[in-house]
């Protein structure tokens, strides 16, 4: 009886967070305050995937290829992304990858529990499946609407639960798993691979990992990616370091300084390695298994130019919080065995698991009005004004099946009926442009420029057919 009581509370608290994620993105949709990047483009893709066809997106490559559509492929690997294909010939539009985020971020907390019951007790796994739930990397990426590493925390729980149940074969399936999910997730696969090198019944597969991980990143940023249409180097952020993978690594080992100021500058990586450390008490520290998301850290924190990945913004940090959640309960355990040796000056009524889980959770409870989970609790959130009313008129008066440039915000609500690109002055142009005159698109350097556009277009024959609140729907003449 009481064990079934305990696996009510985690079901309630898995469709709780499963149906608070779902909202949050889907008041987000209604209110047009989504975007084509990327909740656009993994649509087109999966569309194509439910159609049998490939995995294309209209906004790839549209200043050279306007009107068709670029496989995905060749920009990252993804082939994960196949699995939520059936799910279109239910619901074909973008609402159906906001449930299945939602849901694959919820359900992640399930296998946590196990692992957490099985060293700190039922009562203590609830509360770490809370500050897992609650956790500030989930509740971005949950804003963020889409993204492919939305089957992290599930396999990267899957994976350390089994691993810490001693089962093999589980072990290397969800490890492969990962690898579908994205290029640079072989890196994460290394890192494990290395903290299994200390422990002797797994330093067989440990050593496979350390050696599959960066050949599998190595095959399809060089290889996969290019033979889909894709650049090699099109994600390389590092030519403050070097202009290639040997360049950078030399130069860390040269001059490992330099790696240092590199990774403590600007200040916003410090901040952001502090809060996802922090709120976990620095457990993850003591635990080899920190390999494994370190690499992932690593990789974005060396990075020279892109300031997108530094901050605690976007989809990133998701990647990572459920391996440090692992590899603190590791840490836990390592630090209850210290406290078991003899002569241990560590007091014995003190249990360092259960103090563990609850200030994380309690933590996790006090970041939450900082990030977006907060605005479940905001009824302006909810409200719905003119500006939106506006939206939904304008997009109405675009036909089916059309190619139409649309404002970043009103994209995703056309993505399911016409073939949307993103707003912007190309060398050709749509038959249709739903463009916004009144806020700044991520296209245009000012509102000035869109207005110019506009302009533009309406002397090279576009026909306004609908204005309203900043909203402008041009079609091309004949069209």
């Amino acid at each position: 009886m009481i064990e079934m009581r305990h696996r009510y509370v985690v079901a309630c608290l898995v469709v709780v967070a499963a149906v608070a994620y779902a909202t949050l993105g889907w008041v987000e949709y209604a209110r047009f305050r989504t975007g084509i990047y990327d909740l656009v483009i993994f649509d087109q893709a999966i569309r194509g995937y439910s159609q049998f066809e490939v995995p294309g997106s209209y906004v790839k490559d549209q200043w050279n290829q306007l009107g068709t559509a670029v496989s995905v492929l060749g920009d990252h690997f993804s082939p994960i992304l196949i699995v939520l294909a059936p799910l279109y010939w239910i619901h074909d539009g973008p609402q159906t990858l906001i449930v299945a985020q939602a849901v694959l971020f919820a359900t992640a907390a399930i296998p946590l529990w196990v692992l957490a019951r099985r060293h700190l007790g039922a009562g203590a796994a609830h509360l770490v499946a809370v500050a897992y739930l609650l956790s500030w990397p989930i509740a971005e990426a949950v804003t963020f609407h889409f993204h492919e590493y939305a089957f992290m925390p599930l396999l990267t729980a899957v994976l350390f639960e089994r691993l810490d149940a001693g089962r093999r074969w589980p072990v290397v399936i969800s490890a492969a798993a990962l690898l579908l999910v994205k290029e640079d997730v072989g890196f994460f696969v290394a890192g494990l691979g290395l903290a299994l090198l200390f422990r002797r019944h797994w330093r067989l597969i440990g050593g496979a990992m350390v050696v599959a991980g960066p050949l599998a990143v190595w095959v399809s940023s060089q290889i996969i990616i290019p033979a889909f249409g894709g650049s090699a180097s099109r994600y390389w952020y590092y030519s403050g370091l070097g202009a290639s993978p040997g360049e950078v690594v030399a130069r860390i080992l040269a001059h490992p300084l330099d790696a240092l100021a590199v990774l403590t500058s600007p200040g916003v990586k410090v901040s952001t390695m502090f809060l996802l450390l922090a709120p976990l008490l620095l457990l993850p520290l003591a635990s080899p298994y920190m390999l494994a998301p370190a690499m992932l850290i690593l990789e974005r924190m060396l990075a020279t130019d892109q300031p997108g990945w530094w901050g605690t913004g976007y989809h990133y940090n998701s990647a990572v919080i459920m391996a440090l959640l692992c590899a603190s309960i590791d840490g836990i355990q390592r630090l209850q065995h210290r406290r078991s040796e003899p002569g241990a000056k560590i007091g014995r009524r003190w249990n360092p698991g259960q103090i563990w889980a609850a200030s994380t959770a309690v933590i996790a409870v006090a970041l939450m009005m900082s990030f977006p989970l907060r605005d479940l609790f905001d009824p302006a959130f909810y409200r719905r004004e003119e500006r939106h009313h506006a939206a939904a008129a304008a997009i109405a008066t675009v036909p089916d099946g059309v190619l139409v440039e649309v404002a970043n915000q009103v994209g995703p609500n056309l993505s399911s009926r016409t073939k949307v690109v993103i707003w912007r002055s190309m060398p050709r142009r749509a038959p249709w442009v739903v463009a916004d005159v009144a806020s700044p698109q991520p296209m245009f350097k000012t509102i000035t420029e869109q207005h110019d556009d506009v302009a533009e277009l309406r002397a090279g024959g576009y026909q306004v057919v609908f204005a309203r609140e900043g909203y402008v729907v041009l079609r091309r003449t004949g069209s």
